[in-house]
């Protein structure tokens, strides 16, 4: 073969000049591997592309026989082409014949060769297909001379992806890389989405692959990983981090890798042999990512996560990637796939676009899903792998009813699931034509049910899911979606459409819920190594009286003339809530001396979400006018389950005894002290809990609005006297280790209640 030194050079420059050109596909494959051949001085050059069906199928070839051209097949794993493309690992042979894994194709008429290299097309670390040469001459190949080759195979990858070879697909037959996949996770909130993806971290795309002076790209690098190792350090050495926790272990990972002098060489020669700095940190990192990928141990899989994230990081140094929001070519069905994200990320997206929401991690109860919900769109969780899988703009299906994700449905499937929703549809229509009808269960007990709500679009809701009022409206929405903390009048006006939209009908408003991981990009707090238990909610708001203050005289000032029902979030002491009467006292105090008009009623509430108050019952119900039971806080708190750790987040059921006798002390500590206790949380939402939650005595709880319809079909045949006697006989009993979840699903079974 030739030297080297400036043979890839030319070679990748050639290349992309004629992948420019207007040429048909089966043309461009056979002049590109003629081109390899000739550059590199090998008698056979060929192209292997990875099928759907898991065989690898000869697409162009220069050398071997012609006619096997889309009929030479072998398997993944099988021969020296599948053994290729399932290590991902290139393989240089000095006598191929020899090998265990060789495969003899007599079609190919390749007996004749000896020397073999073939290298993986690589795209993300998923293989595409491979790429060959071959001589007669019995010879390994150099080391520079295989970086040459993958280095090629780059390109040959941006062919494959773009779609460009189903002209020459067989029909029938389908490329891996638009295969459709099937990923089972958890259904988070019901539904079915049908639409597009939408990738919510996007992968960086390197356009500039060759380059033109190897020492200045060399530079390059260099400063881009300098000032990489720096902002680590520099976010090691800040004091808002702990000197222990998880976090920190992840920082001194990427310092780790960020240092290692092989990651570095490596790049440094993809660049010498042609390729640009950004270039080579993706061809490293996809060389890296594909052998990672197959590891089984979860903790080195772990670590390609933490590899990956590095690697995208010094990409975006490189190339000014500052990320992007949602542009014109935004999709109107997207589906928004990220491994995981925050509740004000969510919120950036446009909302009418939206039709669903897949994670790789989170739990049930994380806010982010909570939104989503509110949002009323479907939203799978732990959907393991599904963003590697996935491209911008792929045909995709999440079923929240099932749990499952698929992502370029065959046609088949794409019928089914359309004709699923032309039947929620029909069942929706049920529903709605429930919105009149009261909630009265079968024994004539009223129960109120009221939606969350926490922007001005989910008003309209209010009359379409025939609630009752809004039992929680989170008020600190209108802060994650501002890009500055909101004035005191801007406050007034949204809390005064608010009342507005909501044309009579009673809305609690919960004062500002921020911090922990109701991040506000405005107001930075320091890193808390639990921050579920830290700085947030009421705690915060008494630490910040100002900020507190102006919600309060917004609050009174909106609802000047009418009803103003407002509760506090996360009280842990009576004597928080005697903090804040303080407060709106003076506020009242203010505006009264300034002649602005007052609500015609105040009622002053508290959210019960930390255990700590089911010691001091009594004093609280004594100090508001209202309790309303945070369950998906307490239910964490109280079984001490973090519930954004899919881990732990499932492993206690809220429908078990402990959690029911908790709410049934609460609801009679109410009871003996004559106030209202409510419930707002996702478990009012779900007609086998909420079914619980009437049998416990609450007769007001508060949901998602699109679960109104189908807790009031539940209860409009619900016995709550029948239910309430077994329930409670259930729970009184120290014995029986029978979970009330069983009773419950006998329950409604025998009296064909519809859970």
């Amino acid at each position: 073969m030739r030297d080297l030194a400036a043979g890839p050079r030319v070679l990748l420059k050639k290349l992309r000049e004629m992948m420019a050109e207007q040429l048909e596909p089966q043309e461009r494959l056979d002049q590109i591997v003629r081109q390899i051949a000739g550059n590199m001085v090998a008698e056979v050059c060929s192209v292997y592309v990875l099928r759907s069906d898991g065989v690898l199928e000869l697409y162009a070839t220069e050398g071997l026989n012609k006619g096997a051209v889309h009929l030479a097949q072998l398997k993944m794993g099988q021969g020296l082409v599948g053994t290729i493309a399932a290590s991902a690992q290139p393989l240089n042979l000095s006598d191929a014949q020899s090998h265990p894994a060789f495969r003899y194709l007599p079609e190919t008429g390749e007996e004749i060769y000896h020397s073999f290299l073939g290298v993986p097309i690589l795209r993300s670390g998923r293989t595409l297909g491979v790429l060959v040469v071959q001589n007669k001459v019995s010879r390994n190949y150099r080391e520079d001379e295989v970086e040459a080759l993958e280095t090629t195979a780059m390109l040959i990858a941006e062919i494959v992806a773009s779609g460009e070879l189903k002209k020459i697909t067989k029909p029938g037959v389908e490329l891996d890389l638009t295969r459709a996949v099937s990923v089972d996770g958890d259904g988070y909130s019901e539904g079915i989405g049908l639409g597009h993806v939408v990738l919510h971290d996007p992968r960086i795309v390197v356009t500039n692959l060759l380059n033109e002076d190897a020492d200045t790209e060399i530079r390059r690098l260099a400063e881009a990983i300098g000032s990489l190792r720096l902002s680590i350090d520099d976010m090691l050495q800040r004091r808002d981090v702990a000197t222990e926790g998880e976090h920190r272990e992840v920082l001194e990972t990427y310092r780790m890798f960020a240092h290692d002098q092989g990651w570095v060489r490596r790049m440094e020669e993809a660049i010498r042999n042609g390729l640009t700095a950004e270039a080579a940190v993706e061809k490293v990192q996809s060389d890296t990512k594909a052998r990672m990928m197959r590891l089984t141990d979860p903790y080195l899989r772990e670590r390609m996560h933490d590899f990956d994230d590095l690697a995208n990081r010094l990409l975006r140094q490189l190339i000014g990637f500052n990320g992007r929001g949602p542009g014109e070519d935004f999709p109107s069905d997207a589906i928004i796939l990220a491994r995981a994200m925050g509740a004000a990320e969510l919120l950036d997206y446009p909302r009418e676009k939206l039709r669903g929401l897949v994670l790789e991690d989170g739990a049930i109860t994380s806010h982010v899903v909570i939104v989503a919900r509110a949002m009323g769109i479907p939203v799978i969780g732990q959907a393991t792998g599904i963003v590697a899988l996935a491209e911008n703009n792929d045909a995709i299906i999440i079923d929240g009813d099932d749990g499952q994700v698929h992502l370029r449905p065959i046609v088949d499937l794409q019928r089914a699931y359309e004709e699923k929703v032309r039947l929620r549809a029909r069942r929706q229509e049920q529903f709605r034509a429930l919105r009149s009808v009261d909630p009265v269960t079968k024994d004539g007990q009223f129960i109120n049910l009221k939606m969350n709500a926490g922007l001005l679009v989910d008003l309209p809701q209010l009359a379409e899911s025939g609630a009752d009022g809004i039992g929680l409206f989170r008020t600190e929405l209108q802060f994650m979606i501002a890009s500055t903390m909101p004035k005191g009048e801007e406050q007034e006006a949204f809390y005064r459409s608010v009342l507005r939209a909501a044309k009579g009908k009673p809305v609690t408003f919960r004062t500002l819920d921020i911090g922990g991981d109701k991040v506000v990009s405005y107001m930075r707090g320091q890193e808390e190594e639990n921050p579920a238990l830290g700085w947030r909610a009421i705690r915060l708001s008494l630490d910040r009286p100002g900020l507190l203050r102006t919600q309060l005289r917004a609050l009174l000032r909106a609802a000047s003339g009418a009803e103003l029902k407002m509760m506090l979030p996360m009280i842990t002491e009576v004597t928080e809530i005697h903090a804040v009467r303080d407060l709106m006292q003076k506020e009242i105090q203010h505006l009264s001396k300034f002649g602005h008009a007052l609500p015609r009623k105040l009622q002053f509430g508290a959210m019960l979400e930390v255990p700590a108050l089911l010691w001091q019952l009594d004093e609280l119900m004594q100090e508001v006018d209202f309790v309303s039971v945070g369950s998906n806080d307490l239910f964490q708190f109280s079984m001490a389950v973090d519930r954004g750790n899919a881990r732990v987040s499932d492993r206690f059921d809220i429908l078990g005894k402990p959690f029911l006798r908790i709410l049934r002390d609460i609801v009679r500590a109410g009871e003996r002290n004559n106030k209202p206790v409510t419930l707002c949380g996702e478990m009012a939402g779900r007609p086998l809990s909420a079914m619980a939650l009437i049998g416990l005595g609450f007769r007001s709880i508060s949901m998602s609005p699109t679960s109104i319809g189908p807790v009031k079909a539940m209860l409009l045949g619900l016995d709550v006297g029948a239910l309430a006697t077994e329930l409670n006989a259930a729970l009184d009993d120290h014995k029986s280790l029978e979970s009330p979840r069983v009773l419950l699903q006998r329950f409604a079974a025998e009296h064909s209640i519809p859970v």
